[in-house]
């Protein structure tokens, strides 16, 4: 693309979007064509990674969700085309920048696990690996939050409204999935993912569901409106919104349902291909098919192959089972045992009673398998794909799989150690780690552009941006005074560029020269955001009671969306938000703190973020987060490390050392033997403080407007639960006090800009093996066993 070409075009890319001329066009309508001028451009290409890849060896990257973030910026920046773009807008008088916030997240993902495929998708393309993602394209994503009083609100989040050019429908294309009581289209819409430097296009393929007949022409003639569409909104239901509350039955029923949904279209697909491609014996498929499932989400898969192995192919049990255990690997992403899916026999009985046949024939044959190995009746009924009226997803993946990866280290080990120990006594053979990465060229190059442009110009060229360690080459910038001196005016200016945005985006005031402290991630009790909100409540009543102390200025940011189903992490947003009313409402205290809660956070709030952020917490329970991916995006960016040894902070710190990170906190394998003696009652009657910002949940100094919500977040502290987690699950009151000194430290530490500085360096140079490029290269080589196809 020429430079003439983009300027040339563009304007009339967007009177084919606006029907009028440029000058009377909206920004909306400007984006939308300079995205419609993108896709024109990487068509050619697209078309020909697609029909190279269809050849050979192919890897399937199977995942409920995908949260890509915007795309326009990132196309435009792995096509070298920024500067192009910047000057064709300014023809007619328009900053790129404001049509780049016209574009909305592309809403198809939650946290970290969508995230995760993202940056996997983004590394496969620039590494020109034949890798295509399969998912949902849900109509609604998780939900747009907002505050009320302080309480989340969930409102659905229309992002494909006004249209997005960045996802093609291919009607001719479509297929058909069956459920026992509803026949559905699954037509496929496909995103193309980009590679950095390079002419391949790799592919997301994304599916919704339609009906059969648009609508009862019947009933509508004969003034039956309602009755004309019920069928058309039950089979669109299926597509409407990530992960349902599944709290009630029905709830269930459509998790499942979406599910074997995008399972089974993904499957046809890739037995037609074959067939097209290799001819009609499907002996060969696992040959070149290697599907990656990413978490439980997409386990149905297993059951379903072998259904179309055996019904439409005519195939013999032992012929699809030897398929199906050489085609598949599972990506384990949690400790924790309830996210370990388990579904009632009656859901699968109701939606597809062949495929729970197929399930209770790989039960009855596991038990036999494990017989002849000589495993007790206990571990056999414990390992079982079915017991107690449930089918366990995590077992079918783990024994049809071939092979089984933690996303860290520790979440590996633990694995193997606690909670898939049975599994690797039989089968040592398929566990591997994978340590989590992210994408460089998101994560860095797009999102810290000041940042980036001082990396190339000390490395004397971009290669870091495909090739992360590179980075290493400038670790000897880190004692030199002037390259210390531009890191502090980055970061500073990032910072005034964060203070700007959130003025504009919630009307909210902070200092930018005060320390950012940041925790941004899913809300959920283990990763302990109370932890930190317990932190600010003791941090406000000590600044009270020593307003001469040496109190740095901080502002504390946060970022989460809790699930609608969970009422005690929507009691921590409340909580959060009362502690900062409590402290803006404060003369004294606001002149030293700010709280921020950002709304609606998602891929672009992060990318104003973490580039200005000063301090990263990761102070999950250790043992709890897999791996964490946040924490390598803020390591990239310069911000130091404050967490716990779980997940991957333990690489993390290994490869930074502990001078350039603030680790505080009980060690997994500590946790146990403290758990025996353990009082969270006399921790709170001991350690100063605590009880002083405890007792304010329920005192009357925060509100929860009668809900009970601070009683319930207390009696959790205290008492544990009636199913059984023991009175402060997640030890947060004892790291509490660890914690507290190693944070107090860390904000004293702050005030030596030059010494900072110097971690910071060490942080960014060494954050090489946290690329996802590294990840992705380890999956093609140990597992898919994929060559790179270039265009």
């Amino acid at each position: 693309m020429s430079a003439s070409n983009l300027s040339d075009n563009l304007g009339a890319f967007v009177r084919s979007e606006s029907g009028r001329t440029p000058e009377a066009s909206t920004l909306r309508e400007f984006w939308a064509g300079m995205s419609a001028e993108v896709m024109s451009e990487i068509a050619d290409d697209w078309h020909a990674t697609r029909e190279a890849y269809a050849q050979g060896r192919q890897e399937h990257y199977l995942s409920a969700e995908f949260l890509e973030g915007r795309a326009l910026l990132n196309n435009l920046t792995n096509l070298g085309k920024v500067e192009e773009a910047r000057a064709a807008l300014a023809q007619f008088g328009i900053e790129l920048t404001d049509v780049l916030e016209e574009e909305p997240d592309a809403a198809l993902g939650n946290g970290g696990l969508g995230r995760l495929a993202a940056c996997f998708l983004d590394s496969c393309a620039t590494l020109n690996l034949p890798v295509t993602g399969y998912g949902i394209l849900y109509r609604y994503g998780l939900f747009k939050q907002t505050f009320e009083n302080g309480f989340q609100r969930e409102h659905p989040d229309a992002w494909m409204e006004e249209g997005y050019p960045f996802v093609i429908r291919r009607e001719e294309e479509q297929r058909r999935v069956s459920f026992a009581d509803m026949q559905v289209r699954a037509v496929p819409y496909d995103m193309p993912i980009t590679g950095y430097g390079t002419k391949n296009v790799g592919t997301l393929r994304l599916w919704r569901s339609e009906p059969l007949e648009e609508f009862d022409y019947d009933a509508f003639n004969s003034q039956r409106f309602t009755d004309a569409i019920v069928e058309r909104e039950r089979v669109m239901d299926l597509c409407r919104v990530l992960y349902p509350n599944d709290t009630t039955f029905e709830g269930k029923v459509l998790r499942v349902r979406q599910q074997y949904f995008f399972t089974s279209a993904s499957l046809q697909e890739m037995i037609d291909n074959y067939l097209k491609q290799h001819g009609e014996d499907l002996k060969g498929f696992s040959k070149y098919n290697c599907i990656q499932l990413n978490d439980t989400h997409p386990v149905l898969a297993i059951p379903e192959l072998m259904r179309l192995l055996l019904d439409e192919h005519g195939m013999t049990w032992e012929d699809a089972w030897e398929i199906v255990t050489k085609t598949f690997a599972y990506t384990n992403h949690t400790v924790l045992a309830e996210a370990l899916e388990t579904w009632p026999i009656p859901i699968f009985e109701r939606l597809f009673p062949r495929v729970l046949e197929i399930i209770y024939e790989i039960d009855r044959r596991f038990r036999l398998d494990l017989r002849e190995r000589g495993c007790d009746e206990g571990k056999i009924n414990y390992l079982a794909p079915v017991k107690d009226g449930m089918v366990h997803m995590a077992w079918i993946a783990c024994y049809a799989s071939f092979s089984i990866n933690g996303v860290a280290a520790l979440h590996t080990e633990i694995l193997k150690r606690e909670t898939l120990h049975d599994w690797y006594e039989i089968w040592p053979e398929r566990f591997n780690n994978k340590t989590n990465g992210v994408t460089p060229r998101r994560w860095l190059n797009q999102c810290n552009p000041r940042l980036s442009a001082l990396l190339t110009e000390l490395l004397g060229s971009d290669a870091w941006v495909s090739d992360l360690d590179k980075l290493t080459e400038l670790e000897k910038f880190a004692d030199d005074p002037q390259v210390l001196s531009w890191v502090t005016e980055i970061k500073d200016a990032n910072k005034a560029d964060f203070a700007k945005w959130i003025e504009k985006r919630q009307g909210i005031k902070v200092d930018p020269t005060s320390v950012y402290d940041v925790q941004i991630k899913r809300l959920h009790e283990y990763k302990r955001q109370l932890m930190n909100a317990l932190y600010i409540l003791d941090l406000y009543y000590r600044i009270k009671e020593n307003p001469e102390g040496n109190w740095p200025k901080r502002t504390f940011i946060f970022g989460a969306k809790s699930a609608p189903g969970y009422v005690r992490a929507k009691a921590i947003i409340k909580l959060i938000n009362e502690i900062g009313r409590l402290i803006s409402q404060d003369e004294l205290v606001s002149k030293f703190l700010t709280v921020v809660f950002v709304e609606n956070y998602n891929v672009s709030p992060a990318e104003h973020i973490i580039p200005a952020a000063d301090i990263s917490e990761q102070i999950s329970t250790a043992g709890k987060e897999a791996s964490g991916t946040s924490n390598m995006k803020f390591m990239m960016n310069g911000a130091l490390t404050l967490g716990t040894l779980d997940g991957a902070n333990v690489e993390i710190l290994d490869s930074v050392g502990e001078e350039n990170a603030y680790i505080f906190g009980l060690k997994e394998e500590e946790l146990p033997e403290y758990r025996a003696s353990y009082d969270p009652r006399g921790t709170y009657e001991t350690v100063p403080g605590l009880k002083r910002a405890l007792d304010s949940f329920v005192d009357g100094t925060l509100n929860d407007e009668g809900t009970g919500m601070f009683h319930d977040l207390l009696n959790s502290l205290f008492e544990g639960t009636p199913w059984g987690d023991p009175a402060d699950v997640y030890f947060v009151l004892a790291d509490f006090d660890a914690y507290r000194q190693t944070r107090d430290q860390m904000a004293l530490d702050y005030a030596n800009r030059n010494e900072w500085a110097r971690k910071c360096w060490i942080n960014i140079v060494r954050s090489g093996r946290f690329s996802s490029d590294r990840t992705i290269g380890d999956y093609a080589r140990e597992v898919w066993k994929l060559e790179e196809v270039k265009i």
